[in-house]
This record gives structure tokens, sequence and C-alpha cells, in this order.
């Protein structure tokens, strides 16, 4: 099984830009499908983004199209989220997410079809 863990989240303004990262271990992380979730305080978890496991496909919530950008390096096992023009509403807990995908080309925005979870890195977006 595969182990994540996210870092890079930290304190900005609005208006700044962070990249999160989530480093696997145990397996590639190209077996998986993987995406992003946030967790923003008093709320339930919610969707930011996700990729398919081998065709590179994204998709992405409503309010962060356009300004967040999901990826990954095979080469490192790390995923990627690259977040631009942060607002306050931002401010949340990331978890990085992966789920074994028979088909490579689906996309799964429902957190309950992920089994692997990272730890949650703590992104606030000061205004």
């Amino acid at each position: 099984q595969v182990q994540l863990v996210e870092s890079g989240g930290g304190l900005v303004q609005a208006g700044d830009s962070l990249r999160l990262s989530c480093a696997a271990s145990g397996r590639s992380l190209s077996n998986y499908a993987v995406a992003w979730f946030r967790r923003a305080p008093g709320k339930e978890r919610a969707f930011v983004a996700a990729m398919t496991r081998s065709t590179g496909n994204t998709y992405y919530a409503d309010s962060m199209k356009g300004r967040f950008i999901i990826s990954r390096d095979s080469s490192k096992n790390t995923m990627y989220l690259q977040m631009n023009s942060l607002k306050p509403e931002d401010t949340a807990v990331y978890y990085c997410a992966a789920k074994t995908a028979s088909d490579g080309g689906r996309i799964y925005s429902s957190e309950t079809n992920y089994l692997y979870w990272g730890q949650g890195t703590q992104v606030t977006v000061s205004s």
C-alpha cells in the first residue's frame, strides 16, 4: 500500500501563490488515481481537484478552476497542488488522497472513493 505525506502549507496573504506537495512511499503513485481535498474551519471535507491514474486528465471544483493546478511527477513519486490567487476562503487543512484504479482514465471526486490519505497540511490565507 502507499503512504502519503503532505508538505508546503503555511500562512500567506490574499493574492499569493503556494504549492503543496504530497510525497508517496511504499508504492508508485502511477498505480493510483489521485486527488486533493480540504477541510475549512467548521465545514465538512470538500473536493478540490483530481487526476486520473494514467491519462493525465484533471478535474476541479468550480471555485478552484483557473486558480489551482493538480499535477504529479512520477520520477519523484510526488503529486502537487499549485494554488494561485489565494483567497481567505481557501483557508483550510489540505489533504492528498489516492486510490487504486483499474480504469486509467476515470476521475474520482468523492472522498468515499479514496482509501489512502495524507495527514493534512494547514493553509491560512490572510486578507
